[in-house]
């Protein structure tokens, strides 16, 4: 069975809105075992929508259409269902009770062209939109399996879960089970994981792998199917066991599993308590160690000093270190690892200085990055980048890299 997800609505194609609902309905669809093997997004045009759909239908056998079924000239997903699927509509009477209901009950008068959300194809299975107004609708021809629902995320998740999944499943003989689990890397690029893992991945059938990369870290996806969720999560425990001997010094989490939460994990594991000093970064690594639930069991806090005099000042850092090296240097970021140990009292410390740009700073071009660590009572270190990008992606770059050195230095 191949599914296909059809959004329609232009201001997908501007940016102005994402489209989350081809993300949600496809991963509804997986559990289900009925995989989307395409998204498609089309801007409000008769002519494109209708061309969408009838190329929808060559290749895919369930096609789930979402947006275009509002009141306005340019909500079009009606007008092109009927020319492809040579289907007249007419007026939902249930549908268009709940619409003048819900104009009465709020003192507003209900323009004509509202009358148009209660429309429904003939021969429908019609969907009561408990949520909102157009009615979603299902209609099977041929071998095609049509689903039409609103674009508002919160009517379409109700009645795919209220109507659709239910239909689908009397509808179909769902035997495979599809399972997927997504690993996380930090510490090695696309390439190199791809490069170690590159027998499997040449070889893969069932369970799949696929690289995904991202800011500063990479993603495995393992997807698996079987004719129950345990045989297909047997399978992926199977691959990631093999996969994880290979590149696991590099794995620090699955699915909802972030960096931060494991580097908060890892502290709590060795009674550590964490603490930070930052300059160019202005607070965005506590910040992000603070928003975890439960982070004030591993963390007492950071300290902003973005100035020279504010180093010496709040961090102690001897003026002649500062007049010898300056503020954006090694010594520096050593020093301010070191006294946040002390000054804060906790077991781990990290330090951050250098240059987000856009000018130099100190002979130092933009990207420059220190940042130090001070873990118990060992040696400090100091580790220096050069990153690339503007002023935001060097700071978030920084953090980033911030929490891959913790989470090296407390997983072992």
């Amino acid at each position: 069975m191949r599914t296909e997800v059809i959004a329609v609505g232009t201001e997908l194609l501007l940016g102005q809105i994402a489209n989350t609902n081809a993300q949600w309905i496809s991963q509804r669809m997986a559990e289900l075992g009925l995989p989307v093997y395409s998204h498609a997004v089309v801007g409000d045009n008769l002519d494109r929508v209708a061309g969408s759909f009838r190329e929808a239908a060559r290749r895919s056998d369930i096609i789930i259409v979402t947006g275009g079924l509002g009141p306005t000239e340019d909500d079009l997903t009606r007008d092109a269902g009927s020319m492809i699927l040579g289907k007249p509509v007419h007026e939902h009477a249930p549908s268009m009770e709940r619409i003048e209901a819900y104009y009465k009950k709020n003192n507003k008068t209900m323009s004509l062209n509202n009358r148009k959300q209660s429309h429904v194809f003939d021969g429908a299975f019609v969907l009561d939109n408990k949520e909102g107004m157009a009615p979603g609708q299902i209609i099977q021809q041929g071998e095609v399996t049509w689903v039409f629902l609103p674009g508002v995320p919160r009517e379409m998740k109700a009645l795919m879960e209220s109507g659709v999944i239910p239909f689908l499943q009397r509808s179909f003989s769902l035997q495979s089970e599809i399972v997927s689990e997504m690993l996380h890397f930090i510490g090695i690029g696309e390439s190199d994981l791809e490069t170690q893992l590159q027998a499997l991945i040449s070889h893969q059938t069932n369970p799949t792998l696929a690289p995904l990369a991202s800011e500063g870290e990479v993603g495995l996806r393992l997807t698996a199917t079987g004719e129950t969720t345990d045989e297909a999560k047997a399978k992926i425990a199977e691959m990631k066991r093999v996969v994880l001997d290979k590149v696991g010094d590099f794995y620090y989490g699955s699915d909802d599993e972030t960096i931060e939460s494991t580097v908060q994990r890892l502290l709590s594991r060795h009674g550590y308590r964490l603490g930070a000093a930052e300059s160019f970064t202005g607070g965005k690594f506590i910040e992000r160690m603070i928003s975890l639930p439960g982070a004030s069991a591993v963390c007492q806090g950071g300290l902003t000093t973005y100035t020279a005099e504010m180093k010496e000042q709040v961090l102690d850092i001897p003026k002649y270190l500062i007049r010898e090296y300056g503020t954006i240097s090694h010594e520096c970021a050593e020093m301010m690892a070191l006294n946040t140990q002390s000054l804060l009292h906790v077991d781990a410390a990290v330090s951050f200085t250098g240059v987000a740009g856009p000018d130099s700073s100190e002979g130092k071009e933009p990207g420059t990055v220190f940042i130090g660590l001070q873990i118990r009572d060992k040696s400090p270190e100091v580790h220096r980048f050069q990153f690339q990008g503007g002023r935001d992606q060097v700071r978030e770059r920084a953090v980033k890299k911030g929490f891959e050195l913790l989470f090296h230095h407390l997983k072992d």
